[in-house]
């Protein structure tokens, strides 16, 4: 099958699309834009469609997730293509070690141990196995291997989680509670004697505490924004449709307009889940 049949062909699965970037980023036929591109640069990008596949899940729109989907599935052909070129790995070989990991990660399944165990057995088990694969690479402290790109959020639950596990920790939520009425309280106080670089850094520290605090309540904080941000959004919208059923546009409005109409959407939203 020719190079050209390859890239029309519906039915060849993966290899149709690894054909297709190849071709992108060929020196000499290739897309400019692809072949300009770095890990560094496609990074960004790989996040996003992280967040997108994220939102479609959020937003229940199944059509919609096969199509992020594929545009993340993109980004890792994008790079294991990159890799290929400079020498390092090929797709394949991102598939195998994928593969190795999960059957080495899931004894129970593929290998001689009993299935018979709770669901908090095995998150214990999957994070002694993912101790010592940290430990054959040489991470041997506490919190080696929380990935620096992940967003600050996500990072810093991350890194009480691992804290944590060696026992550096508030004994309760109740501890926690008391460490961000203080943080806010210095922060508020202290305000206008402080330069903008500590405002930002005070700052960090109150959301830090705010992290810990949704891990100390099973509450993932990056999951409980996103949501939160969805919430805002929806709300505000309707917001905007008040408004325009009325002639007007949120620039026109006032703030005690556009907060009646919000706690009237509020309000609609708490008696439509009543019902």
């Amino acid at each position: 099958m020719s190079d050209d049949k390859l890239i029309h062909d519906e039915s060849a699965g993966i290899e149709r699309l690894l054909e297709i970037m190849r071709r992108l980023r060929d020196p000499e036929s290739g897309c400019p834009w692809d072949i300009e591109q770095s890990f560094a640069s496609i990074a960004p990008y790989t996040i996003e469609e992280a967040y997108e596949v994220a939102d479609a899940i959020e937003r229940k729109k199944w059509d919609e997730l096969k199509g992020e989907l594929g545009d993340l599935l993109f980004q890792s052909v994008f790079h294991a293509q990159m890799a290929n070129e400079a020498g390092y790995f090929n797709f394949q070989d991102v598939v195998t070690t994928m593969s190795n990991k999960m059957v080495s990660r899931h004894p129970h399944v593929f290998g001689d141990e009993s299935r018979e165990k709770s669901a908090d057995q095995q998150t214990q088990d999957w994070e002694t196995i993912k101790a010592a694969e940290r430990a054959a690479k040489a991470e041997t402290g506490a919190l080696d291997g929380v990935a620096v790109g992940l967003p600050a959020l996500l990072r810093a639950y991350k890194l009480q989680k691992r804290a944590a596990r060696v026992g550096f920790d508030w004994p309760s939520a109740q501890n926690v509670l008391a460490k961000i009425a203080e943080e806010s309280a210095e922060l508020v106080e202290a305000r206008e004697e402080l330069t903008q670089d500590e405002v930002e850094e005070e700052f960090g520290d109150l959301l830090f505490v705010m992290a810990n605090l949704g891990r100390h309540l099973g509450v993932e904080p990056e999951a409980a924004l996103r949501r939160t941000n969805a919430k805002f959004t929806r709300r505000f919208k309707g917001v905007e449709a008040g408004l325009a059923a009325r002639g007007k546009r949120a620039e026109d409005s006032d703030l005690d307009e556009m907060d009646a109409l919000w706690n009237e959407v509020k309000a609609e939203e708490k008696a439509g889940r009543k019902t």
